[in-house]
């Protein structure tokens, strides 16, 4: 059965007047144990689960779901599903409303080559009337709230006016929109006027995704776009108190400053989360490395932290190395050093 706590809260959030904040889908990242280190620091207003393959023989991956049935952190749960399989998308979308999730998300803007070159993710954008279609059908298959997470086109933002329309059309009730092409990945400015075009036009609320990396930064987007809330994944893997200082500096409270201490303290509680004893030391340490690309960049300009990070192999190395930059008692801003990410270190899903 459908949570009713985990809708209201949602239908809420949706109806108030403070910013949503929610936590972005990274695939085999944003995973169960994640979420509870998410929660533990302040947390996020609503989580999206990592995406649902779906395709014509496909089932609800079960670790995924493990996310929504085990929900740590008393916060609404979104299942997002990627495809483009019709029959199969509606099936799925069907069969995820038998669980406490508080909304169904179609994903359209996952840019990595191996998605997109299926015609999945950010690859449907080359087809708006395919996506019509879709968007069509899962409507009158979603009794719940129906969201949509994209971009602003494939290879270029010209098509974003024609996918307004089609988003209007089938009354979303929340559309999250990451301010770049497919093509762009992550090299390019996000353009935050074409998130304020869809504010403008849509009859539903917009998240406003891409590059919210502070407080001030959350503050800027939200002005500039006027979305009703902000999507957020790279941010806060690298600090997980992010969602915590924007709720503090729109307090006007001062803004918590973790120390490098806090930092390697984060880090220890990450390992310990989401790596599991059962799995080998090594793959464990090659978990942590996808963690380690997103913070590595707000620990010191020179790279040194990444360089030495992503030759390690064991536990002991790995922490040696941590602790070699971040046992200190100086304040970090976690801010990125660069806002240009090597495609290599972020091609392990729905990086945000």
């Amino acid at each position: 059965m459908i949570s009713m706590s985990s809708s209201k809260q949602f239908e809420a959030m949706l109806a108030g007047l403070e910013p949503i904040l929610a936590l972005a889908p990274m695939q085999d990242v944003t995973d169960l144990p994640f979420w509870k280190v998410m929660a533990a620091y302040g947390g996020a207003d609503v989580y999206y689960t990592e995406y649902f393959r779906v395709h014509a023989t496909s089932h609800l991956e079960k670790w995924i779901l493990e996310s929504i049935t085990q929900n740590p952190t008393g916060k609404p749960a979104i299942a997002q599903m990627i495809g483009n399989d019709i029959p199969a998308l509606v099936r799925s979308a069907r069969e995820l409303q038998q669980y406490p999730v508080a909304a169904v998300d179609l994903n359209l803007g996952c840019p990595a080559p191996i998605v997109y070159r299926k015609c999945a993710g950010g690859g449907l954008l080359r087809e708006p009337q395919r996506v019509d279609a879709i968007l069509g059908a899962l409507r009158d298959a979603i009794s719940i709230k129906f969201t949509v997470k994209t971009r602003i086109g494939f290879d270029s933002p010209a098509v974003f006016d024609e996918l307004l329309p089609i988003f209007a059309k089938h009354s979303l009730d929340l559309l999250t929109v990451h301010g770049r092409t497919v093509q762009e990945m992550y090299r390019t400015e996000v353009h935050y006027d074409y998130i304020a075009r869809a504010v403008q036009s849509l009859p539903c609320p917009v998240l406003a995704n891409g590059n919210v990396y502070s407080p001030a930064k959350a503050r800027e987007v939200l002005q500039l776009t006027g979305a009703r809330g902000l999507m957020i994944g790279r941010g806060v893997i690298r600090n997980p108190w992010l969602f915590h200082q924007i709720r503090q500096h729109r307090r006007g409270e001062t803004i918590f400053a973790p120390k490098g201490v806090d930092v390697l303290a984060y880090v220890r509680t990450l390992y310990d989360a989401v790596c599991s004893p059962e799995v080998r030391e090594s793959a464990q340490v090659q978990k942590m490395k996808k963690y380690m690309n997103y913070l590595g960049v707000g620990v010191d300009a020179s790279g040194q932290f990444l360089h030495h990070i992503r030759r390690v192999i064991t536990k002991a190395d790995f922490f040696r190395v941590c602790e070699q930059f971040l046992d200190h008692d100086r304040a970090m801003s976690l801010e990125p050093f660069s806002l240009q990410l090597k495609e290599t270190d972020i091609m392990a899903g729905e990086h945000l």
